[in-house]
């Protein structure tokens, strides 16, 4: 049992995750590449360490989106085998809040940066699931809990199977199937939240915590919906919210997929690593589940 102190915000928790991505292509002519691999630098999440290794080497370059905050790798290659390997080493600081103490505002009250999560994106057909959403969740008070039902349910709904959708699985079909991987957990969870008034983000991240007979480490996407603040959550249950670092956010998955290639190549599985480090006196904490609302933005 964990008994919960009376405050009203709790002080954050720190934790500290090492990655390593590592990805092959086989080029056979130039080709462009961007890729969405670098850990964001935000105000709660520091990048303590970081390595970059492009081999045969070929000029890049590494720059920040403005306004998602989101770091691109942009380089371009000639004919042969291209290796991409990346290292780095993230500390996040969690806002913490008693799920029952977090205030969901009004449409009209919503910071103007957060409403293009409000509407309909390329994979959240949020019309088309309207009247399911209210049906399903309208009886529920506006809040933390009823955001909390809905991951819920796409939780019980939809079981995690590899490789049972592709690229242009939206929403709706995973609604329709009850089945899919994390990407589809995210958008439906994200287009039900949409259709209940909530803006709804889609961010990418390593699965840290998963079991491993969901297959091997991989890219992982999971939900920030705005109550009075960005709250994490994870529809498939797989992470814990403490354990979810920040790669890339959008609206949805067409906004930040790893790679996206222009020319002829041919591409391999990404092969991913990460671990946790616990350092108690530097008030380092390994990632654990919590019943407490988890933020990792500032606003």
């Amino acid at each position: 049992m964990i008994t919960l102190a009376p405050a009203r915000e709790r002080s954050g928790s720190r934790v500290r995750i090492r990655y390593r991505v590592a990805l092959r292509y086989e080029v056979d002519g130039p080709s462009d590449f961007i890729f969405l691999i670098h850990p964001a630098r935000t105000a709660q999440q520091h990048v303590t360490g970081e390595a970059l290794d492009v081999l045969p080497e070929a000029d890049h370059a590494v720059e920040t989106d403005l306004q998602s905050g989101n770091r691109l790798l942009k380089l371009r290659a000639g004919a042969g085998t291209l290796d991409v390997r990346l290292q780095a080493c993230v500390d996040v600081v969690h806002h913490m809040a008693r799920p029952e103490d977090v205030v969901a505002a009004a449409p009209a009250a919503l910071p103007a940066s957060t409403l293009r999560y409000l509407t309909a994106s390329r994979y959240c057909q949020t019309d088309r699931l309207q009247q399911h959403a209210w049906s399903l969740f309208g009886g529920l008070p506006r809040g933390y809990a009823q955001v909390q039902a809905v991951c819920d349910w796409v939780r019980g709904h939809v079981e995690f199977r590899a490789g049972t959708s592709h690229p242009g699985t939206s929403a709706l079909e995973t609604f329709d199937t009850g089945i899919g991987v994390c990407r589809d957990f995210a958008h439906l969870a994200i287009t039900l939240c949409r259709a209940l008034n909530y803006p709804a983000r889609f961010v990418t991240g390593v699965d840290y915590g998963a079991d491993p007979s969901l297959g091997p480490p991989d890219f992982h996407a999971y939900v920030e919906v705005y109550l009075d603040r960005w709250y994490l959550f994870d529809p498939t249950g797989i992470s814990p919210t403490t354990g979810l670092i920040r790669i890339a956010t959008g609206a949805d998955a067409a906004d930040v997929s790893f790679a996206t290639i222009f020319g002829p190549v041919r591409t391999g599985m990404p092969l991913l690593a990460f671990d946790a480090v616990e350092d108690a006196e530097a008030g380092v904490l390994r990632p654990r589940a919590t019943p407490l609302a988890v933020s990792t933005a500032l606003v």
